[in-house]
């Protein structure tokens, strides 16, 4: 018979070499696998499948590293995510009242952002120092609240161009096409190549990687591995001499600028850019991959968000389309997404404290 702690030093091993991944990721990315082979049998494309994956995952990427600095700070997953939207959303109305087009449009759009996230994080993360042990509480909170106060916001603030407003009346229209400023797609395309029928948006994983090497970088000097230490035993930092509030807006205000950049990325992604209530639940899908990814509410790394994004989207993009062709005359797209999305969440605060 085999030895127990033979077995047990393999497992460690294993877990080790793939970042801590556990089984209920092994599973969901068998059930991907199936869910790929039944679509090939009920008539669908499989390379259709795996590009809309590809283009998916490139698009909401940026989107859930966010999530990285705010669990690694101690704050747990970012929930206030639409305060870091509607900076980019801002910024990308902004670029488009400038009259600027293509790549200049979105590289004015990124820059933009940054201040405002700057201030928009140094504010949440001040607030959620005051209401230690609530903050995925506050952080829905906040995020509903702040995409309320915008909607007033985009009807409000006197932007004159007319790619953006309304044909009678003011404020701006509730979806803005990029078509119209040269910015749709245009990371998308930019080096794209295709694999048979399988399409690689080349540009846009590249964006991608850009940032996740960004924050895995960051996480290896000094002042990410003390943000890191004050996330995990904030007592023994505070006891090293290290500035855990301060770590911790820091991190909030790295999470707001990513989320600002993530929804530019994803909008161009589109080729429209959604105001008013568009942020509203957009926190949600991004945590719901970061976790499906191995991550817990209290550690998370780059490599988790890498594996996540692509196993939730290739999960959403295949399971969809086969279970409305296996239950012809149905339309369970949105009830099988949220199942997905919000019970995957459920598993993982349900594993906080075994997690951390």
């Amino acid at each position: 018979m085999t030895d127990p702690a033979i077995n047990s030093n393999i497992m460690d091993r294993l877990k080790s070499a793939f970042g801590g991944i556990g089984i209920p990721t092994f599973i969901i990315a068998a059930f991907w696998i199936i869910t790929l082979i039944t679509g090939h049998f009920v008539g669908i494309s499989v390379q259709t499948l795996l590009s809309d994956t590809i283009r998916r995952a490139g698009m909401n990427g940026v989107l859930v590293l966010a999530m990285v600095p705010a669990i690694q700070s101690g704050t747990g997953p970012n929930f206030a995510l639409p305060v870091g939207i509607v900076c980019g959303l801002f910024a990308v109305v902004c670029s488009i009242e400038l009259d600027l087009m293509g790549a200049s449009w979105l590289f004015a759009s990124i820059l933009f952002s940054i201040p405002f996230a700057v201030i928009a994080g140094y504010a949440y993360g001040k607030l959620l120092n005051a209401v230690k042990g609530s903050e995925m509480t506050i952080a829905t909170y906040t995020g509903f609240s702040i995409t309320a106060l915008m909607c007033l916001a985009w009807l409000m603030i006197p932007f004159k161009n007319p790619k953006m407003g309304w044909f009678l009346g003011e404020g701006l229209r509730e979806t803005i096409q990029l078509d119209a400023v040269g910015g749709a797609q245009i990371l998308n395309n930019f080096l794209l190549f295709r694999i048979g029928r399988v399409i690689i948006p080349t540009g846009l994983l590249l964006a991608f990687g850009f940032f996740s090497i960004l924050v895995w970088l960051f996480f290896r000097s000094k002042t990410g591995i003390a943000i890191s230490a004050g996330g995990i035993n904030p007592k023994f930092a505070q006891a090293a001499g290290l500035n855990i509030d301060r770590n911790r807006i820091l991190a909030n205000i790295i999470s707001t600028m990513l989320g600002a950049i993530g929804i530019i990325i994803y909008a161009q992604g589109y080729g429209f850019a959604q105001l008013y209530t568009a942020p509203l639940m957009m926190a949600f899908p991004a945590v719901a991959a970061i976790l499906i990814g191995g991550a817990t509410a209290s550690r998370a790394n780059v490599f988790n968000v890498v594996v996540g994004v692509f196993l939730f989207q290739g999960l959403l993009t295949t399971a969809l389309p086969v279970a409305n062709e296996i239950f012809a005359g149905t339309d369970l797209s949105e009830i099988m997404r949220m199942i997905i999305q919000n019970g995957i969440i459920l598993y993982a605060l349900t594993q906080v404290k075994r997690g951390g």
